[in-house]
């Protein structure tokens, strides 16, 4: 038994020793280096071949992997970043605007001069301080006692605040207390010729960035001056709004924010939060627990290695919630700046420093987002691209890549722009560019295959239209609009979805009955009142429409929306439906190449509604010719790119009564008429661009 409890000794003194050595280089914060070495301590008081050992010996190594310190130099190149994201991204320009300029306000900051202000009765010590912090290049005011300091500081904001202790009517502790009131970022440091170890801890507990003896030495004041001004700085150029990328999956979202940590030069790191349903995951576990761990933010930034990574949160709006916590609320201490320079890891239990983090959230729909949350971050929402943009992002990005993964790279075939056209149009139907990879990549497959069996006589394949229709088959989606005809009772809307926009077709039909409104094609409950608000409309005004106002009396109306196993809901629906409703009791057929969208109020206005640019891109999608929105939207229309409004017809409306004579015919000529392009019956319509 002596002989093992000797072995034990000397295994748990090598172990001590080493853990020693670890926590000194490991630059930690001081009261974390305490916490190590008070666990060190009841380390070595226990044997090594207990539980509680183990456990420990896990902690201290995690606390001794963190990068405490470790921090990566952004690279503030403003011509670099915009470079790097319009070599990667194709479109997407607020969204690059609001990345370069996140990146203009971190270069305005580190490059102006620091504000520094010096109090002190004695006007030598005043001057020789003003002196060796000008020839450090910093902007330096003087303040002869505390009562002239507060004057002055409320005129100005200073970065770093020098101050001596003894001063009449305000001392320096008052001072300092009354400055850490009101400008908690700014660093205060202390200078006394009255220096003392009572006076020295006093200032620190009530806040100061350093304590200095009098007389002091000037190395030492420039490099505490210039502790302070780096701290200062690190901390407001992290400050500022998460970033929230909202829109349909496809669209770039995560990719765009591995381009932002490439343009900073910082490491990226992700976590996917669909699901997450345990807030252990973000706060991670207690150590009283077995087999605790710390949460994902930590240990992402521990794999990271550097302290302040671009951190995305991906999926937020599938944060699910039940009885071990709730994920969502759980973000609210890390994602605001005014709480997480202080996170605390139920694991780590110690406070970690998350302010110079950049965190940048995803969503498909932001408005499934806790408000609470939501309100910590900005909200950038991502449309859909383009049919140019998508040619575009096809021809540079995804030939080449599907070339190279799929083996094709010493004989590249040849894609036409006519044949990655032809994959948008009749083998795709989203607002972003997932599936068109997914097409691209079948083909490069199938050209693959035919070239192991011929090699000998195929070199180098020109992919055509012809070829698309061989190697994917018959055409997957139609032109809906384009192929269908005018009739009675049918209108198009247009929708707005999570994957994009897209159009519908509402139908009404009535027959004998009495006085019932039926309404099928799994519709939520926003789009059945709709449909009730537009029924009440046209009853309360029947005669205006040349409508029988006892239409209703003795018949019962359905308003069908097809495609009914897919659940729709929405408050842009009113206007689509009452036009169909008209349509039906007038008899008179609706232009199915006219979409509508808008919905309606009881008086019969038209209210503006979101999505613009995806509902757009969807009545392009759809070869709708012409477009009814509510007037209000005119400001999101104006701010549409040329190419997404390019062959489309516009007209802004106030009222359904407006609506009437653009959409539907008073006889069968004159759907001749419209079919032909006539504008004699649309007086309201704007041709935006063609």
């Amino acid at each position: 038994m002596n002989i093992f409890k000797k072995s034990d000794e000397k295994l748990q003194t090598v172990t001590i020793d080493e853990l020693r050595k670890m926590i000194t280089s490991a630059n930690m914060p001081s009261h974390v280096q305490q916490i190590a070495n008070k666990e060190l301590e009841m380390l070595s008081k226990i044997s090594p071949t207990t539980a509680e050992y183990t456990i420990g010996l896990t902690y201290i190594d995690y606390l001794v992997s963190l990068p405490w310190n470790k921090r990566t130099e952004d690279n503030l190149d403003l011509d670099r970043a915009a470079r790097i994201l319009n070599e990667r991204h194709c479109g997407l320009d607020k969204i690059k605007e609001r990345i370069l300029e996140h990146l203009a306000v971190k270069i305005l900051i580190m490059k102006r001069k620091p504000r520094i202000l010096v109090v002190d009765d004695e006007e030598i010590a005043r001057r020789n301080l003003e002196h060796i912090l000008k020839k450090e290049g910093h902007l330096v005011i003087t303040a002869s006692s505390g009562v002239e300091a507060l004057e002055k500081m409320q005129a100005s904001v200073f970065d770093v605040v020098l101050t001596d202790i003894r001063m009449e009517r305000i001392n320096g502790f008052e001072l300092l207390e009354k400055t850490k009131d009101k400008y908690p970022d700014t660093r205060v440091i202390m200078i006394t010729g009255y220096a003392s170890m009572d006076s020295a801890i006093e200032s620190i507990k009530k806040g100061a960035f350093h304590y200095i003896a009098k007389p002091f030495k000037i190395d030492e004041v420039r490099s505490v001056v210039k502790q302070a001004i780096e701290k200062k700085l690190s901390t407001i150029s992290t400050k500022g709004s998460v970033l929230c990328f909202a829109g349909p999956p496809g669209i770039g979202k995560t990719s765009l924010g591995r381009s932002i940590a490439d343009a900073l030069g910082r490491k990226f790191a992700r976590i996917s939060l669909g699901g997450m349903k345990d807030e252990a995951e973000i706060r991670g576990h207690r150590r009283t627990y077995a087999g605790a761990m710390p949460g994902r933010i930590i240990e992402e930034i521990r794999r990271a290695q550097f302290a302040n990574p671009v951190l995305m949160l991906d999926e937020v709006d599938k944060i699910g919630q039940d009885f071990k916590g709730d994920s969502a609320s759980a973000l609210l201490e890390v994602l605001d700046p005014e709480q997480n320079h202080s996170f605390i890891d139920h694991y780590l239990d110690v406070t970690f420093d998350l302010s110079t983090v950049m965190f940048i959230v995803t969503a498909n729909i932001a408005d499934n987002i806790q408000e609470p949350l939501r309100d910590r971050m900005e909200v950038i929402e991502f449309s859909g691209y383009t049919e140019d943009e998508k040619m575009e992002i096809g021809l540079q990005h995804l030939v080449p890549k599907q070339i190279y993964e799929q083996g094709l790279s010493d004989h590249p075939p040849e894609f036409t722009i006519e044949a990655i056209s032809k994959i948008i149009q009749e083998y795709t139907r989203e607002a972003g560019i997932r599936n068109l990879e997914r097409q691209i990549a079948t083909v490069c497959r199938k050209i693959a295959r035919e070239f192991i069996h011929r090699k000998e006589t195929i070199h180098k394949i020109k992919v055509t239209p012809d070829l698309i229709e061989r190697f994917l088959g018959p055409r997957r989606y139609y032109f809906e609009v384009a192929d269908e005809k005018n009739s009675v009772g049918v209108t198009t809307g247009l929708v707005w979805t999570e994957v994009g926009g897209d159009i519908i077709f509402v139908e009404a039909a009535k027959m004998k009955g009495n006085k019932k409104l039926i309404l099928t094609g799994s519709l939520g409950n926003v789009m059945c009142e709709s449909a009730q608000a537009a029924l009440s409309y046209i009853r309360s005004n029947a005669a205006s429409f040349n409508i029988p106002e006892d239409f209703f009396e003795h018949q019962d109306i359905h308003i069908h929306v097809p495609a009914g196993a897919i659940p729709k809901d929405g408050p842009s629906a009113g206007a689509t439906i009452a036009i169909a409703l008209i349509s039906l009791l007038t008899g008179r057929p609706a232009r199915l190449d006219v979409a509508i969208t808008g919905e309606l109020t009881l008086s019969g206005r038209i209210l503006p509604v979101g999505g613009i640019k995806e509902k757009m891109l969807a009545a392009r999608r759809a070869g709708v010719k012409a477009v009814v929105l509510p007037l209000k939207n005119k400001m999101d229309l104006e701010n549409l790119p040329g190419d997404v409004k390019k062959g489309l017809e516009v007209c802004l409306v106030e009222r359904v009564d407006e609506i009437v004579n653009v959409v539907l015919s008073k006889n069968q000529s004159q759907v001749t008429q419209i079919k032909a392009g006539s504008k004699k019956y649309y007086p309201n319509m704007l041709q935006i661009e063609t």
